[in-house]
């Protein structure tokens, strides 16, 4: 039987979502500023020189299909990823300056399962579409608890401007926590499963999001620029 080049196709063949592998122990690298051209290959080409890279994505909005402007790479060795953020950090990618960081923390030396447990007092990794669901769209406040020393709004800052434009930051040096607020709920969001369970200033933290209150969505329609 003969066939035709018009009938046969040739297709990848794509693994079942079941058997993806699995990365919640590899080590993740933030990459922000990204031009709105460039791609999840355009990322992981760039990255690829500093080791075996198991996962790659550019963020996109569901709505528009645009890109974010940031994204993630995932390393299975510790010291690629160190070294990828170092080296890449204020690189120039498709005419910007690229940004840098660790997605949750820096990795500590490694321990035993009980020990690290003992330390982050919850090790389970948040879903980032879990959490973009937990609160309304119009909620862009993050509360972060735990830093119950050296808390500053210069160490918010620090901590939360990669993930997005930052509107307001309130700090309670006293009580320990704080409140950051986005200028997106993505963002927010984001940053909420990003730095839940990090270690700040020695002090390991817990994010979640503010409650959302009559006089927040008054100060976000006064943020709001008129027209």
């Amino acid at each position: 039987m003969l066939i035709s080049r018009e009938d046969m196709k040739v297709n990848w063949a794509s693994m079942p979502s079941s058997q993806k592998k699995d990365t919640s122990n590899h080590f993740h690298v933030f990459v922000g500023d990204l031009s709105p051209e460039i791609s999840t290959e355009d990322v992981r080409a760039a990255f690829a020189p500093f080791g075996k890279i198991s996962d790659a994505r550019v963020v996109k909005d569901l709505a528009t299909g645009k890109s974010k402007g940031y994204g993630f790479i995932s390393f299975i060795n510790k010291w690629d990823a160190e070294n990828a953020i170092q080296q890449m950090n204020g690189q120039w990618l498709g005419g910007r300056q690229i940004r840098t960081n660790w997605a949750t923390r820096k990795p500590p030396a490694p321990k035993s399962n009980l020990e690290s447990q003992s330390r982050t007092g919850n090790t389970k990794h948040l879903s980032y579409d879990e959490v973009l669901n937990q609160s309304s769209p119009s909620n862009c406040t993050v509360y972060c608890g735990g830093v119950t020393s050296s808390l500053s709004d210069q160490l918010m800052r620090q901590t939360f401007s990669p993930f997005g434009q930052i509107m307001e930051i309130r700090v309670f040096p006293d009580k320990g926590y704080s409140f950051v607020r986005f200028d997106s709920h993505e963002s927010a969001a984001h940053a909420i499963v990003s730095v839940n369970g990090t270690c700040i200033e020695g002090h390991t933290v817990k994010c979640y999001w503010g409650k959302e209150t009559a006089d927040m969505r008054a100060m976000q329609q006064m943020a709001m620029p008129q027209v």
